[in-house]
C-alpha cells in the first residue's frame, strides 16, 4: 500500500470519527422548518424528518465531491504531459 492511499485511508478515518462524534449534535433542518416542527409532540416524526433532510443532502453531496474528483485527475495527466 502507497503513501496516498494510506493518506486517503487516514482522511476517511479521521472523517468517520468526527461524524460519530458530532451524530448526537448535528441538527438538519433550517430555522423555518425547526419552527415549524416545534408545534408537533411527537418525537418520531422529528427524528424522521432529520433523517429525510440528512438523505437529501447525500445526492447533492457526492455529485459535489466526484465532480472535483474528476478534475483532479484530469489535472494531473495534464500536468504529466507538461513535463515531458
Amino acid at each position: 500500500m502507497n503513501l496516498s492511499w494510506r493518506r486517503v485511508l487516514v482522511l476517511l478515518m479521521c472523517a468517520t470519527a468526527v461524524m460519530l462524534l458530532a451524530h448526537g449534535f448535528a441538527e438538519a433542518q433550517c430555522s423555518m422548518c425547526r419552527a415549524s416542527l416545534t408545534s408537533v409532540t411527537n418525537s418520531r416524526f422529528i427524528r424522521n424528518f432529520n433523517i429525510g433532510v440528512l438523505v437529501l443532502l447525500i445526492p447533492p453531496v457526492s455529485i459535489f465531491c466526484s465532480i472535483f474528483v474528476v478534475l483532479r485527475k484530469y489535472r494531473t495527466t495534464d500536468n504529466a504531459d507538461e513535463q515531458r
